[in-house]
């Protein structure tokens, strides 16, 4: 994901919107640099609050482009507190805040940046329950290549009716509702009122408890436990709907949902038809679907899509994909475990999200159709990798500086995290690895509906659990793979009848074992401390990891990038070149 700033939005007629206190918009831009991010380093007016429950209420106007939003916000302090703060954009100016009931002053409160600083009317003791309402309304900020950058997206369909979404993983959830903008922000419980002009349908989070409608308006109300900060989403449209039951490999059932447009049913039906099969590989893989109790479902929207709790977003035009699947819906459903049910504490630990929710593609197409296809997407995945930034750096990170390609990991976090899975996968074997995934993502190796929660966690504790379920310590392993750009480098030198074999580039002890082809003969050799040795006689054709198991430094990907880069750069030039020329 890509993101920039937006300096300057519009301002709708703030009167139209409940905003009439507010008569002219700041001098400065309102996009700032602060919402702009998600994550860091959470402020210590965040850090003492538990956050029970968000309610929110929005009403969507289409034509316009603007919403109006009322937030109440219920905490619990942890440590005496004075003084907290929420993250909402300054493109949504607010017009009131109250704590428990009661209005506050102006100067009880500013917004000088996106963080909304509010001074309580007295000092609250350890344990006290209290809320802040929030209303605020405007013209929220608009992506303009979603998902890729946050935001809103006003769409239209077809035959003209409002196409509306939000994808805001990469600014976070306070371009549109007031939250704390971090990966531990979680509120306990999300109730969401959405007011939309009838016959727009609202598809979101969790669990539907009713909808009315009034004066040519409907409100949908959703309930979702323990949401994903970015994963709240809006989704509007005039949708048509698909639904069944599964029947889980674990002895329950959930509903399962599908919103598609009209004129779409039958490429919808296809699609639909994917949701068994991927729930079932995952259930067997990994363990129960984590959210049974509200219901797995997709909708359609308009751009490409986003892992929204409960309610993917997918925008993949139903794509037929040579490996028989379609890998956007497989990606954001894995989500649900690497995301939701398990969310990093950190963007520093991002890679948990995405290089596992990466390596469960090609591991479904070998569910799917066996080793060689398995084989054939991993490699595509590996061709991918760039080496120049450590995947984990130990420190706080937004997001937005885990994606930066220049100084952090940018898309390793995919690539380079699927194929360290891949790697580790082959040492460990099967039985291992899976137990060491679950214990990751439930908080057990043995989850049962029922027996586990949404949990934090970090690359700490997944490599602590690969150490007690492997029986040894893999610290070596995973500082070489997570915490330096390099990839370790596997070496031979022929000495006689002897094969010396070597891991250079690599940290603590790293001494994976190496698989040798001699004269199609396979061999297995031991590496302690990194070296091994295999006697080959005289051998005439060695080969080594000929069955690609292990992630190394390659000479060749380096290359074939190189040369991706420069046809891409000459390309460009040739097509600026003609420009000029007309």
């Amino acid at each position: 994901m890509k993101s920039y700033v937006y300096l300057l939005a519009p301002l709708l007629s703030l009167a139209s919107v409940g905003c009439s206190n507010l008569n002219h918009a700041p001098e400065q831009p309102l996009y700032t640099a602060l919402t702009k991010a998600s994550g860091g380093d959470m402020p210590a007016t965040q850090r003492d609050l538990r956050f029970k429950k968000a309610e929110l209420h929005w009403q969507v106007f289409p034509e316009t482009e603007t919403l109006t939003g009322h937030a109440v916000l219920s905490f619990v302090a942890k440590a005496p507190l004075q003084q907290i703060s929420v993250d909402l954009d300054r493109e949504l100016p607010i017009s009131q805040i109250s704590f428990n009931d009661q209005p506050l002053t102006a100067a009880q409160w500013q917004n000088p940046e996106g963080r909304v600083f509010i001074t309580l009317p007295e000092q609250l003791p350890q344990g006290s329950a209290f809320t802040i309402s929030i209303d605020y309304a405007g013209k929220p900020h608009q992506a303009k290549h979603a998902p890729w950058d946050g935001g809103f997206v006003w769409s239209k369909t077809q035959d003209g009716q409002p196409w509306i979404a939000t994808a805001v993983q990469g600014e976070g959830c306070d371009l549109f509702w007031p939250c704390i903008d971090q990966p531990m922000g979680e509120p306990e419980i999300a109730e969401l009122f959405i007011k939309v002009p009838a016959p727009l349908v609202a598809p979101s989070n969790g669990k539907l408890l009713g909808m009315t409608e009034q004066d040519g308006w409907r409100t949908y109300h959703w309930q979702v436990t323990q949401p994903n900060t970015y994963a709240v989403a809006l989704n509007i449209g005039p949708y048509e709907e698909l639904q069944t039951t599964y029947h889980s490999r674990y002895g329950h059932q959930y509903p399962l949902h599908y919103w598609y447009l009209k004129g779409d049913k039958q490429a919808a039906e296809g699609l639909f038809a994917e949701f068994p099969k991927q729930l079932e590989f995952f259930e067997r893989y990994i363990g129960p679907y984590p959210f049974w109790q509200d219901k797995m479902a997709a909708v359609n929207t308009p751009h490409l899509g986003m892992e929204h709790q409960t309610i993917n977003a997918y925008g993949n035009h139903y794509a037929k994909e040579l490996f028989g699947y379609d890998s956007l819906l497989q990606h954001e459903l894995a989500h649900e475990w690497f995301g939701n049910q398990l969310t990093n504490e950190n963007w520093d630990d991002f890679w948990l999200h995405e290089g596992f929710a990466t390596y469960m593609q090609p591991l479904y197409a070998e569910y799917l159709h066996g080793q060689m296809a398995y084989d054939a997407q991993l490699y595509g995945i590996r061709a991918k990798i760039s080496n120049k930034a450590p995947m984990v750096s130990g420190k706080s990170k937004t997001e937005e500086g885990v994606y930066d390609e220049k100084r952090g990991p940018g898309q390793d976090i995919y690539n380079k995290g699927a194929l360290l899975l891949h790697t580790l996968r082959n040492y460990l074997g099967d039985e291992k690895f899976f137990r060491a995934i679950r214990e990751l993502v439930y908080g057990t190796a043995d989850p049962q509906p029922g027996n586990f929660k949404p949990l934090y966690s970090n690359t700490k504790n997944f490599i602590a659990i690969v150490n007690r379920v492997s029986g040894q310590d893999m610290t070596g392993f995973f500082q070489t793979y997570l915490y330096q750009a390099q990839l370790p480098k596997l070496s031979s030198q022929r000495e006689g009848d002897v094969l010396k074999i070597s891991w250079t580039q690599t940290q603590g002890d790293f001494s994976l074992p190496v698989e040798v082809l001699v004269d199609g003969q396979l061999r297995t050799v031991p590496m302690p401390q990194g070296h091994g040795e295999l006697i080959v006689g005289n051998a005439d054709l060695i080969q080594l990891d000929p069955r690609q198991k292990l992630l190394k430094d390659e000479p060749y990907f380096a290359e074939y990038q190189a040369w991706q880069h420069a046809q891409k750069e000459q390309a460009k030039a040739a097509e600026q070149q003609a420009k000029k020329k007309q």
